[in-house]
């Protein structure tokens, strides 16, 4: 899922309290709404990726440039949800970190990879150091953020790249219109979602300080309802 608005937590009573209290309503419904879709997703999207050969292939090209970059192997994972795509990182030689604004979310990923690093966390202000990661991973996580978050969450995810280093982000194509969104899962949810432009998602990427390197389309399959779209581009080095 997302990460919109607050700031870094643990998990925890406290931590959560304090979390909770810094967000808005917008972001409190979709945080809420995915701890209740945790369970749901885990169970729905077990094995997934592996019968998912386009999606494969373009982690496979971000886990390839990352290597090639040689800034290192340290990547985050943000809007991890369930951490379900952390084993295929590692196994392409690379070290993922989780994070996702859902508590529940949290709780399953630790649950279900106990080898890998996640915590609460939020786009807008991510708990890493600057210049610390060899790359990020933003898979259907950036669809939620309202127009006015987008540059600050690009500016975070850019703050913490090392030069030379990748982001790549998968989202669903459209308009950029606001949609609704949970609904179709018969868990009693509901969250505000965007079906993105592409050419805005480039514009948002290369105004952070992001260069295109590589980008991609295909249609929708089963009941996906829009075409899906990725973006593979390389941190420029700092003026």
């Amino acid at each position: 899922m997302s990460l919109v608005a607050g700031g870094p937590a643990l998990l925890g009573p406290a931590g959560l309290a304090a979390y909770g209290s810094a967000m808005d309503a917008k972001t409190e419904e979709l945080r809420a709404a995915h701890d209740v879709l945790a369970e749901f997703y885990a169970a729905r999207l077990a094995g997934a990726l592996d019968r998912m050969p386009v999606e494969r292939a373009v982690l496979g090209l971000f886990c390839e440039s990352v290597r090639a970059a040689d800034v290192g192997t340290s990547v985050g994972d943000v809007g991890c949800g369930t951490g379900r795509l952390a084993p295929y990182l590692a196994s392409q030689g690379l070290s993922p970190r989780g994070v996702d604004l859902s508590p529940e979310m949290i709780r399953v990923a630790r649950r279900e990879y106990p080898g890998v690093s996640f915590d609460v966390a939020d786009v807008r202000d991510l708990p890493f150091p600057d210049a610390s990661l060899a790359g990020v991973i933003c898979w259907y996580s950036l669809m939620f953020l309202p127009p006015s978050d987008r540059p600050a969450a690009f500016g975070e995810l850019a703050r913490v790249v090392k030069p030379g280093g990748y982001l790549v982000t998968a989202f669903k194509a459209g308009d950029s219109q606001l949609r609704r969104a949970g609904r179709s899962t018969g868990l009693g949810v509901e969250f505000d979602i965007y079906w993105l432009a592409p050419d805005e998602m480039e514009r948002q990427a290369t105004g952070a300080g992001f260069a295109t390197r590589f980008w991609a389309g295909r249609p929708p399959e089963g009941e996906e309802g829009c075409p899906q779209a990725y973006l593979l581009a390389q941190r420029l080095a700092q003026r």
